[in-house]
């Protein structure tokens, strides 16, 4: 066991917090970084959660390589989830939000003046006759300088080592731009006799409204990110955040962190339960709807287990804890949703590349606008030349495209988390929109998973009450699960059972007991060969037919009845089927039932597939078998025989009320074991990839086509020109559609609901 610990990749994967990633680039150069850091085996980094998940690798190493490309790193803290996450994504908006109004107020009259000027002439008259063009432009000069070099001063400490690393990204694209804008027009300002007099003109404007613009772009992402999060806040909240702990015989309040294995828990009526462990004292019933989906309230007593987070409605108890801290179901929970929302889908990958080249090709285009401007543009040549490369340079930011992707993600994952299916792999939303054919573990998946008595066929001389209270006054002597069914059928109907006497049993074929002096006899029929059974052939064969085998009852030597005893079928399992078809899937049913009994059951519920008589151990090569054609398979189960099939599936499914062990191994989880889940994973992940496409198409269309506008490809036919200023809006703009088209995910619609 421990060998395969170390073999496991997950045992070292360090989680690392990184700030100051504002593009895809810049999520590019710190993958890089930490690749080529020794020991690290695979690196992830999700601009979204600005999280870096490495395998391998020593931590210093690893800060020290993020430093180094000009990012700040942190070791993220497994026992805190996500508490500083959320803060640290308000903390975020708030300090854009401060900067944009810092950036806004200065940037306004400069904008106004400009722009009313140009459009209404008296007002440009009457500008310049209370105030010289000098003092003006000097004016322009300070408050733009102010918002450059004040709120818009992150972009050139970030852009600027960038490109003098070779290495440019979106932050290097705005400060080429504003900055080129403002030192023109300063030139103009301060030295005007360096350029042509026909050139004189300043951008100030320009340079300020980028700057204004981009981060009141970022201020509406980080808005959205901050509440994209609210899925992983809510889990969050569920946590408790004291305990009543017995120490040295009185209770202690304690937050819950020192809460311990082995401490005794005390729990009174409305308060929640602090970690996960097993009641020793008392009874209750618990709201788990938190963890299963049931509406219910759960009855517990001595020796049942209870789950941190869920809600104490009735009665006190004392509970021992078992699992503390990062150990706890609903810690496991919120790392599985947060793995996911971090996780980079394979389209993801395509964006980076993408973006990689992407800025270096915009910096050369600038470069070839400015000089083909230069040399075969109208005078004044060089403003035009100048103005040119700066709208290039603006209108070509991708932040759009480092956001198209994780945005969709973290809005989709979190919709999905409030919809009962988590997410545990970010790849597994892109598999799953691919899955051909959907694969069902019959016990416990598709039916209830424990026998119950689900036919009675009497005799005529008999009553259903009177031989079910004998057969069951018998049976709840036995240890056989058919027993226990029938005892339970009893129990439900009410019935008083007997006295049992001379009881018998014959391993294999049945049992023979005296219930107030009647002799009654269960089994099979070799059991009671002597008896007549020509009266119950036509029932003995219909019930073949459907896969079912009876055992029979006689009273005092006389045939009274056929019992089966059969695993039911879940409520929502046929529905789930037919909706599945609907979406085009196929469907197929892994079971350990014998031919006949797994294809009765497939017909009923309209399965296409069967793969019957599969051992535990074979369920591997029937998911390797549902493969052929290369079809994608999801598999849904819930058991630890499960385990490695969930592994070897393509989307392995686990329904929540299954073992820890089907949950680690899967990459979708189902809460609450409720299967029209497996529908909700299917709409979430259909509608974020189609969300990602529409986000990509938006960012990379948008850029190709306003990119030979904005370096004039329009103007020797139409005469016109982009000014950097629309191209800025522009560009905010196409970054505040993506965020936006993203969080249209919280609106998908779960089944039913």
């Amino acid at each position: 066991m421990n060998e395969h610990v170390h073999h496991n990749p997950k045992s070292t994967s360090i989680s690392l917090d990184i700030e100051g990633m504002t593009c895809a680039s810049c999520v590019n150069r710190v993958e890089k970084a930490l690749l080529k850091v020794p020991g690290v085996g695979a690196a992830s980094v999700n601009l979204a959660t600005e999280r870096a998940t490495v395998s391998g690798g020593n931590v210093d190493a690893l800060l020290q390589a993020v430093q180094k490309v000009g990012y700040k790193g942190s070791l993220r803290q497994p026992e805190a989830p996500a508490h500083d996450h959320m803060h640290h994504h308000d903390e975020d908006a708030a300090i854009l939000k401060r900067d944009v109004i810092i950036a806004a107020i200065p940037t306004l009259p400069l904008f106004l003046i400009e722009m009313i000027g140009h459009a209404y002439m008296p007002f440009h008259m009457w500008v310049m006759s209370v105030v010289s063009m000098d003092v003006l432009w000097v004016t322009y000069f300070v408050l733009a300088s102010f918002v450059l070099f004040v709120p818009g001063l992150r972009f050139f400490k970030i852009g600027f080592p960038a490109l003098l690393r070779g290495a440019p990204e979106m932050n290097s694209l705005v400060a080429l731009g504003a900055g080129a804008a403002w030192l023109y027009s300063s030139i103009v300002t301060f030295a005007p006799q360096l350029v042509p007099a026909e050139t004189r003109y300043v951008y100030f404007e320009a340079a300020a409204v980028i700057v204004t613009l981009i981060l009141f772009g970022r201020w509406l992402e980080a808005i959205a990110k901050g509440r994209t999060g609210e899925a992983i806040g809510r889990l969050v909240q569920q946590q408790a955040r004291t305990a009543r702990v017995q120490r040295n015989g009185e209770a202690v309040e304690l937050p819950v962190e020192a809460v311990k294995v082995g401490d005794v828990v005390l729990v009174r009526p409305g308060e929640k339960i602090a970690v996960d462990g097993e009641v020793i004292e008392g009874a209750s019933h618990i709201d788990e709807s938190m963890i299963s989906g049931e509406p219910l309230p759960v009855s517990k007593t001595v020796g049942d287990s209870v789950v941190g987070g869920t809600l104490n409605t009735s009665g006190s108890f004392s509970f021992r804890a078992t699992k503390v801290g990062a150990d706890t179901m609903l810690a496991h929970i919120i790392r599985m949703v947060e793995d996911a929302q971090a996780a980079k889908l394979p389209i993801q990958a395509v964006v980076d590349r993408i973006t990689a080249v992407f800025v270096p090709i915009v910096i050369g285009l600038a470069i070839l606008t400015a000089i083909v401007w230069f040399w075969l543009g109208p005078d004044p040549a060089l403003t035009y030349a100048l103005v040119n490369a700066v709208a290039v340079l603006i209108i070509a930011c991708p932040c759009a495209m480092g956001l198209a992707t994780p945005m969709s993600i973290m809005v989709g994952t979190g919709r999905a988390a409030q919809l009962g299916v988590l997410f545990r792999k970010g790849e597994a939303l892109q598999q799953l929109r691919d899955a051909g054919i959907v694969a069902f573990d019959k016990t416990g998946t598709l039916t209830e998973g424990k026998p119950e008595l689900t036919d009675l066929i009497l005799d005529d001389d008999f009553e259903h009450d009177e031989v079910l209270a004998l057969v069951a006054a018998v049976e709840s002597h036995s240890e056989h699960p058919i027993g226990s069914a029938i005892a339970a059928a009893a129990e439900k109907a009410g019935l008083t059972l007997g006295t049992v006497t001379e009881f018998s049993s014959n391993p294999g074929t049945g049992v023979t007991a005296r219930v107030d002096g009647r002799l009654v006899a269960v089994g099979s029929q070799r059991h009671m060969a002597h008896l007549d059974f020509s009266d119950f052939s036509e029932a003995i064969d219909k019930l073949a037919a459907e896969g079912k085998t009876p055992v029979f009852a006689a009273i005092d030597d006389k045939l009274a009845a056929a019992i089966v005893v059969a695993d039911t079928v879940k409520p929502t399992s046929k529905a789930v089927i037919e909706a599945l078809h609907g979406m085009g899937l196929k469907t197929a049913m892994i079971s350990g039932d014998n031919e006949r009994t797994a294809r009765a059951i497939a017909a009923q519920l309209g399965i296409d597939e069967v793969r019957a008589e599969v051992l535990p151990a074979d369920k591997v090569d029937a998911i390797k078998s549902l493969r052929q054609g290369n079809r994608v398979v999801a598999y849904v189960g819930d058991g630890i025989n499960d385990a490695p099939a969930l592994a070897e599936a393509d989307i392995g499914i686990a329904v929540g009320s299954g073992t820890d062990a089907a949950i680690e191994s899967a990459d979708v989880v189902l809460l609450g074991g409720d299967l029209k889940g497996v529908l909700n994973a299917l709409k979430v992940s259909r509608a974020t990839l189609r969300n990602i496409w529409e986000n990509l198409f938006w960012a990379f269309g948008y850029n190709a086509i306003l990119i030979p506008v904005a370096a004039g490809a329009l103007y020797p036919a139409f005469g016109i020109l982009l000014s950097p200023m629309i191209g800025a809006g522009a560009m905010a703009l196409s970054s505040v559609f993506v965020v936006g088209n993203a969080q249209r995910l919280r609106s998908v619609r779960g089944v039913d609901a």
